[in-house]
Parts: structure tokens; C-alpha cells; sequence
């Protein structure tokens, strides 16, 4: 037995050995792994990049708008992040009059500075383990429930006392490896934040959808905004009076370039990794999940395609929507085939039979632990059929524009029926709910959602089993209808798709009105598949998931305690980390060799493939390309725009600063290779690679295209 065990941990050791691209590391921990960043060229210290005691690399870096990364570059709170990270914002100051998506914007002085309502950046004040605090009084003998109620008891405390300590303080208590370990973070959060410059689309843009996930690229990925702050450079809500932000620590840019095999560090704020899920996961993910959500995503791309390419006005208006629809299709497409080649099933099979023949070497670690993958396997099946209702629930019903505006009136409608209701509270409601219904109408359209919401439901009726339909496509299917024909008529009958009704309604709402909108046939509809979730799916559906990530504590408490020396890094959970890597090209498949690094030559020789609408340069860009009118900014008779790199990121990674090994500024990432979309669920260095935009081409856009020289005085520049 016990050679049999030491054949298995060395197995382990094998397959499972620490790759050192691999891993979103904690940065109040990173010193654990700084003497490997230094062999790899790193010259920085831990303390450099994260420190409470002094600026660190940690005080240039925001949370930006909750689902970005942006970094500070200059010491008036100038800050760069995606193009696409900011996009809603420049879509909502765009109108066929002044059409900044199509034409960009540079703003000349402060004044010119464009502000954005509800948009929040957050810097990372500090982070503490808190682990002991938050388990101190959790015991063996309690349930579930009664340890999450232990848990937050003691979360709510620590969170209340730390936003205590400063102005717009917001903090907030992660749980790590399935709840082995917490975290509390605390922030600075800042919500005067004003647009200062963007690229047209047909820079921030490049490439489009055709590009999107792809290597090698060419896109210009990158906006400009500013932070403002009160007199006394504290957050403060939008004033005129507001001034410019003066940050703790702000980026030097690097212009000396990059070369293969050079350091680089990303520091962002990944969103979700599923890096430990087992087999069971992995097989629902790639056959059923994926698919499924693929072929829905593909349905309402087709229909937003031909309207927007027949209607500037639409085009427009779905701009936006398009992009965020598209960007999950062709990732969900790129991961399932990087995990078929992977073989990710086949690998996480192998791990678990290496954990069970470990869990049964004795008999203590056999009742701790070798009962967990049989009870994986069971819960997986059972969640697979509701899986799908979940999915087609987020996808097919609201994915349906007009459906998920009527959810919105859900609450309000129930308080003005209910003789209680709190009046100042329904009257705050019902205003926020009027500046709503605004801001929905100015980007719908009706006949593109009337056109998602037939095919939608059509996907459903075929799709979904019939045991798990409401008794709206029931009812439907016996009168065998006509979905197009049932949505015109649908559509003209509901009071929701029309925002005059719908304000005039809410302007004088009373029981009787909220009647009318209970009655309406598409709040009727979103009834019927809310009543079948909440009554057939939800309450197990969240049973079992809840069960899941019991396991998965267990799980992964057994990994660690099986792998002793193996480092192992927490899923990404939209918290700050670090990642770390080299500049390097690779070999996507057989006959192909990718280098690390496009120029604006690739720009010009996309653009003379005159049938791909994604691949239309601005005029004036070709104009200094056929000029070589380069400036500063020629490498090698060209001027360099993107470059790929080991880092280990996932969303969220949008606009995170890449940094060489003096932590100066050398990139802005923006996107991962389609072969490498598979890496939130597995990594693998032989594909994986982050992709960014080179701070050269920045400077060259900024400079040479925009001549935005107000904009070039604030950056510090260092060779």
C-alpha cells in the first residue's frame, strides 16, 4: 500500500507540477512567489507592488465601472482602460449629429471633459486574512445555514468598522477556495469620472467581431478618462467644482519596447475562474452549457446584424449590445474547443482517480474524503436538466429585451397593489424607475426585439423538454402559432413597448393601473416563465449548486492536504491580483507560427480586404502609414501595435496595466487569444496567451493621429 501511495503522489507531482505562468495571485501575499519573479527578470520587491505602509504599484490601479481594470497616468488622475471597457459611455454622449463611436473625441482643456452619471472607479485601500476572525465560531456540528449566519454576523461587523475609517470607504468580505479561507477588501471609491479621449471605432475597433479573441491583432483598444475629486482631493459626487484627482502613485509609460522572452506582470481585477470544477462540471460546460448558449447568442447576432447593417440609427443604438452579445458567443465557442483539445475531461478524470486511490491509503482520510467524488457525480446529473431551464432562462427569456424591461416593474408593481407600502419609499421607487424607462427606450428598437423575442421563443419550444415549459409556449404550441405573427401582435398590444404608455401609467400609478401593467400579454409572459422557474427549478436548482460548493471546500481542503508543496492560487473572484509571464509567440496548430507582436503594416494589409466591413481604417491613419509620417514612435521602419504574452487573465483583465520588470508601463491588456479561452477552466502554456495593446501605439494614436499634445504634456515617458 504505501508504495502504491508514493507512486500516486509522484504522479501527482508530475501532472500537476507549478507552471509559473500560471496562477491570479493575491497581492498581499506575492512575496511568496517574488523570488520566482525575480529569476524571471522581475527587479521590483513584494513590497513595490502592494504595501499599506507606503505607496505601492497597488495605488495607480481602479476597479473601473465594476467589470474593468484602469490604471492611473498622471498626476492629475488621468486614466487609460479598453475602449471597449468604456464604450458605454462614449455610446451614450453619441448621436448621428456628433457620432464620437464613429468620429472619437479628444477633449482640449478640462472643460471639454465629458462627464459619466453612475460611473464608479475603486481604488484597493488595503486587504486583510481575516480567516480567523470570520471561522472562529464556526463548529463542526452546525449546518450549513447556521455557519453562513456565523459567517456574516462576524463579515457585517468587520465590513462596518472599516468603512468607518475613511470618506467613501466600501468594504466588502470575499470567501477563497470555496470558503477555506477570507479576505476582507477595503475601498476608495470615486464616482466623478469624465471621458478625455477615444479612438473612432474604426481604431478602438479594429478587427470587430471578425478579430474579436483572435491573434494576430490590430486594435487600438484603449479610452481616456479623468478623476475628479473635491477641493481636498476626497470622492465626491459630479460638480463643476470638482478638480482634478491627485493620486498617491501614478504609471510612468516605458517607450524602449518589448522583445520576446521579456518579464510581464498584469495587475487587474480578474472576474471568475472555475479552475479546481471536476470532470462532471467540465463534461456539462463543454456538451450541453456551451452549446446551447452558442446557438441563442448566434440567433440574436444574426437578427441585431441585419438591422444595424440597413440602419445607421440602429447601428447606433445596438452598437453597444452587440458587442457585449458577441463577446461571451465567441468565447463560450473558443474555450469548448480549447477544452476538447485539452482533453480537460480526460485530465480532471485522471487527477480524481489519483485523489480517490489517495482518499482510500487510509482509513481516516477515506471518511474525510473518499466519499466526495461519487457524491459529485450524482449532484452533477441532477442539475443537468435544470441547468439547461437556467440557461435558457438567462439566454432565450431575457434575452428578449422587452421581457427583461417588464422584470424590472416586478417590486413597484406589488407595492402599489399593497395597502402598506411605505409611500416615500414607492414614490422613490417610481422615480427611479421613470428615469428607466428613459434610458431603455433611448437604445431599443421594436422590431429588433420582435424579431429575437419570435426566435427565442421558438428555440425554447424546440429545445427545452416539455416538462419544463410554461404554460404560456404549452398553450401556444396546442394553437400551433405562428411566433412572428404571435410577437407582432404581442407587440402591439403591450403597453411596455411603448415608452409614452408605459410613463404615463407609471406618472399616475395606483392599483388600478398596476392592474392594467399585471395584465399586460408580456408582463404576462414573464409571469408564466417566473412562476415555472421559481415552482419547478429555483429552490433545487440552488439546492444543489449550494451542495456543490460544499463539496468543492472539501475538495479542494483535500487537494492541498495531498499536495502539500504544490502553490495553489484562489479562483478568480474580482478581486485585485497579479499575474505574471513572459512576452511570447506561439503555435496555435499544425503549419502555423504566430509572432509575438503586430505593427501597423497588418492595419494596411487588412484594409485591402475591401469585403470585410471590421477592416476599414480611418483615412487619416492610412494617410500617415502610406506617409510613414511615424514620429518618434518607427521601430525597424514601422510602428508596433499589439504584443501576447504567458499572462494568466480572464474578464475583468480588460484594461489592466501590463508592466515590464521596473513596473513602468508597457501595455494595456485587452483581450486573450480564442486558443486560450479555455484557461478559465484550464491553463495551458502552450496556448495561453494575454493579448495587449503596445503603450507605443498609444502614444502614436494620441500624438500623431489625434495631435492631443494637451494629453501627451501630462505622461511621464521613460526609456
Amino acid at each position: 500500500m504505501k508504495r502504491i501511495v508514493l507512486l500516486v503522489l509522484l504522479s501527482i507531482s508530475f501532472i500537476l507540477k507549478g507552471i509559473a505562468d500560471e496562477g491570479m495571485w493575491i497581492p498581499m501575499l506575492i512575496g511568496k512567489n517574488i523570488a520566482e519573479m525575480q529569476r524571471m527578470g522581475f527587479k521590483l520587491t513584494a513590497e513595490d507592488l502592494y504595501s499599506v505602509n507606503k505607496t505601492s504599484l497597488k495605488d495607480a490601479i481602479v476597479q473601473f465601472g465594476g467589470g474593468c481594470t484602469g490604471e492611473v497616468i498622471s498626476e492629475q488622475g488621468l486614466l487609460i482602460t479598453n475602449h471597449h471597457c468604456g464604450y458605454s459611455q462614449i455610446q451614450s454622449h453619441s448621436t448621428i449629429e456628433r457620432n464620437l463611436l464613429a468620429n472619437g473625441y479628444w477633449a482640449n482643456n478640462l472643460t471639454e471633459e465629458l462627464p459619466n452619471p453612475g460611473l464608479k472607479v475603486r481604488f484597493l485601500v488595503r486587504m486583510d486574512d481575516v480567516t480567523h476572525q470570520v471561522l472562529k465560531n464556526v463548529t463542526p456540528a452546525m449546518n450549513e445555514r447556521e455557519r453562513s449566519l456565523t459567517i456574516q454576523q462576524v463579515a457585517d461587523s468587520l465590513i462596518s468598522q472599516a468603512q468607518k475609517e475613511g470618506i467613501a470607504y466600501e468594504a466588502m468580505v470575499y470567501p477563497f477556495y470555496y470558503g477555506n479561507q477570507y479576505f476582507l477588501f477595503v475601498y476608495q471609491v470615486f464616482e466623478d469620472i469624465r471621458l478625455v479621449g477615444t479612438p473612432p471605432d474604426a481604431i478602438g475597433k479594429f478587427g470587430g467581431d471578425t478579430d474579436n479573441w483572435e491573434w494576430p491583432r490590430h486594435t487600438g483598444d484603449f479610452s481616456l478618462f479623468r478623476i475628479y475629486a473635491d477641493k481636498n482631493n476626497n470622492p465626491a459626487p459630479y460638480s463643476p467644482d470638482n478638480v482634478p484627482y491627485k493620486p498617491k502613485k501614478f504609471l510612468k509609460i516605458s517607450t524602449k519596447g518589448i522583445k520576446e522572452g521579456d518579464f510581464t506582470l498584469v495587475y487587474g481585477f480578474p472576474g471568475r475562474t472555475q479552475q479546481y470544477i471536476t470532470s462532471h462540471a467540465v463534461e456539462l460546460l463543454i456538451n450541453q452549457s456551451n452549446p446551447h448558449k452558442i446557438e441563442l447568442r448566434n440567433t440574436r447576432l444574426s437578427i441585431f446584424n441585419n438591422f444595424m447593417n440597413a440602419n445607421d440609427t440602429i447601428k447606433i443604438k445596438y452598437a453597444a449590445k452587440h458587442a457585449r452579445v458577441a463577446n461571451a458567443w465567441k468565447k463560450w465557442i473558443g474555450e469548448t474547443i480549447g477544452l476538447k483539445r485539452l482533453d480537460a475531461v480526460g485530465k480532471k478524470q485522471e487527477l480524481e482517480a489519483m485523489f480517490n486511490a489517495w482518499a482510500s491509503s487510509n482509513p481516516e482520510l477515506k471518511e474525510r474524503y473518499g466519499w466526495l467524488l461519487p457524491k459529485f457525480a450524482e449532484l452533477y446529473s441532477e442539475l443537468s436538466p435544470l441547468s439547461l431551464v437556467v440557461d435558457y432562462r438567462n439566454e432565450a427569456v431575457y434575452g428578449v429585451e422587452l421581457i427583461s424591461f417588464a422584470s424590472r416593474f416586478d417590486r413597484l408593481l406589488g407595492m402599489a397593489l399593497d395597502s402598506t407600502t411605505d409611500v416615500k419609499k414607492f414614490q422613490e421607487l417610481r422615480e427611479r424607475m421613470k428615469n428607466y424607462v428613459k434610458s431603455f427606450f433611448k437604445d431599443f428598437e421594436i422590431a429588433v426585439d420582435r424579431e429575437v423575442f419570435a426566435a427565442l421563443m421558438q428555440a425554447y419550444t424546440e429545445r427545452v423538454p416539455e416538462n419544463l415549459q410554461p404554460e404560456f409556449i404549452q398553450r401556444s404550441k396546442k394553437q400551433n402559432v405562428n411566433w412572428r405573427q404571435m410577437a407582432q401582435q404581442i407587440y402591439t398590444q403591450s403597453a411596455f413597448s411603448d415608452s409614452i404608455r408605459v410613463l404615463t401609467l407609471l406618472n399616475d400609478l395606483d392599483s388600478s393601473s398596476a392592474k392594467e401593467l399585471l395584465n399586460d400579454p408580456i408582463f404576462g409572459i414573464y409571469y408564466d416563465f417566473e412562476y415555472l422557474y421559481r415552482s419547478n427549478v429555483e429552490q433545487r436548482y440552488y439546492q444543489i449548486t449550494d451542495s456543490l460548493e460544499i463539496l468543492y471546500r472539501t475538495y479542494i481542503e483535500g487537494l492541498m492536504h495531498m499536495q502539500p508543496e504544490k502553490r495553489f492560487f484562489p479562483d478568480a473572484n474580482s478581486t485585485l491580483r497579479i499575474t505574471y509571464g513572459k512576452v511570447a509567440g506561439f503555435e496555435p496548430h499544425d503549419g502555423a507560427i504566430y509572432n509575438y507582436f503586430t505593427t501597423i503594416d497588418g492595419i494596411y494589409e487588412k484594409s485591402q480586404q475591401h469585403d470585410i466591413p471590421d477592416y476599414v481604417p480611418p483615412k487619416r491613419l492610412i494617410e500617415l502609414y502610406q506617409t510613414k509620417d511615424y514620429g518618434p514612435y518607427t521601430v525597424n521602419g514601422t510602428v508596433p501595435v499589439a504584443f501576447i504574452a504567458t499572462n494568466h487573465t480572464t474578464g475583468g483583465n480588460s484594461g489592466s496595466p501590463v508592466l515590464d520588470a521596473e513596473g513602468n508601463l508597457i501595455g494595456v491588456n485587452f483581450d486573450r487569444c480564442w486558443e486560450s479561452t479555455m484557461s478559465d477552466v484550464m491553463f495551458d502554456p502552450k496556448y495561453c496567451r494575454n493579448i495587449t495593446l503596445d503603450i507605443r501605439y498609444f502614444l502614436f494614436i494620441v500624438d500623431k493621429y489625434a495631435g492631443a499634445k494637451n494629453i501627451l504634456s501630462e505622461l511621464v515617458l521613460v526609456q
